[in-house]
């Protein structure tokens, strides 16, 4: 058998190999694809010299899977699956998942992954047969009795007095509230900062319950865009695969009968998420029953313009602690005044 004939499968980090990321480049070009922002570690496929095949790895998150022509049908795609997953376990890493065009579910079936959610650009996956059942079994003992449940999604980068605001509100027009912290460490603060400032700013609330947002609450952050080249089109299957998620799955498992959010006089893709949770949960169908969406007025500082996270960063990196005290909590303050002390110290 000639070297060519025999596949190899190695892990290469592009950032070190340039002559490998090009090729990789090219590979995934000649698939209509490009290489993920977020993707530097790849599983290759090599025939000799050649390469075959690759496959990028994001965290928990599979991307970047390609085949060259020649060597579809040779279970190429299988071994990348199967070596990434190998490395993934050895990071601690036994759940993962992968976005991909729908055509391509069969195969990726074929090589142990299981569909999640689905929209006409976009298909979940996981390597779990009965992952997203086993979690809302988890959520189905943690639910509590009401007749208005209610749901916040947050991502708290920092926990403002907006934030909390929100909670309280929320919280006034539920029999129990569930906030979920959106699990990815894309943002300024960690998720375990953003966790703990979360619990600290609602503690005095008697009705309500912090998750972890897990693996199915879905950070943009880490959604692909490597394989849809329209911006528009790339929000739009994030706004749905979230939502089809949320609704087909956590809002049964715990009865959520209601999703609370804030106006959003900022940010664009935000307010286009909040139209589509009208659009997606509002309306009842012969499987699920409808979810009401509530839209509370943002809260306001001293001055009358809307508090958000964004604008308390900002003041951060400029240490302008004495505005800051006046748009977060006291909880949230404390965190903020040790993290700037550890970064200076």
């Amino acid at each position: 058998m000639a070297e060519s004939d025999v596949i190899q499968y190695r892990i290469v980090n592009v950032t070190l190999d340039a002559s490998m990321q090009a090729a990789i480049r090219t590979l995934l070009q000649a698939n209509n694809l490009e290489r993920d922002a977020g993707v530097s570690l790849f599983v290759v496929a090599l025939a000799g010299k050649n390469l075959a095949g690759c496959a990028g790895l994001d965290g928990n998150i599979v991307k970047c899977v390609a085949v060259d022509p020649l060597w579809r049908g040779e279970n190429v795609c299988a071994g990348l699956l199967s070596e990434i997953q190998n490395y993934s376990m050895t990071q601690g890493h036994l759940h993962l998942f992968l976005y991909t065009h729908p055509g391509n579910r069969r195969c990726f079936q074929q090589c142990g992954f299981w569909p999640v959610a689905e929209t006409d650009n976009v298909l979940l996956m996981e390597n779990k047969p009965r992952g997203i059942s086993q979690y809302c079994a988890a959520l189905r003992k943690i639910r509590r009795p009401g007749q208005v449940i209610g749901s916040v999604v947050m991502n708290a980068n920092p926990f403002t007095l907006g934030h909390r605001y929100l909670a309280e509100q929320a919280a006034a027009r539920c029999d129990w509230l569930h906030i979920f912290v959106v699990e990815e460490d894309a943002s300024s603060f960690s998720f375990i900062e953003r966790l703990a400032m979360v619990q600290a700013g609602v503690a005095h609330l008697t009705n309500v319950q912090v998750h972890k947002g897990g693996d199915y609450i879905i950070s943009r952050a880490t959604f692909p865009s490597y394989f849809i080249k329209n911006s528009g089109a790339i929000e739009q299957a994030w706004c749905e695969l979230d939502l089809q998620i949320f609704r087909q799955h956590i809002t049964p498992a715990l009865n959520i009968t209601r999703r609370f959010v804030g106006s959003e006089p900022f940010c664009p893709l935000t307010r286009q998420y909040n139209q589509a949770m009208f659009a997606k949960l509002s309306t009842a169908n012969a499987s699920f029953t409808a979810i009401q969406v509530v839209e509370l007025p943002r809260m306001t500082d001293a001055g009358g313009a809307p508090i958000s996270a964004s604008q308390v960063r900002r003041l951060l990196a400029q240490k302008q602690f004495d505005a800051i005290k006046s748009l977060v909590p006291s909880t949230t303050f404390q965190h903020l005044q040790q993290k700037c002390y550890v970064l200076t110290a």
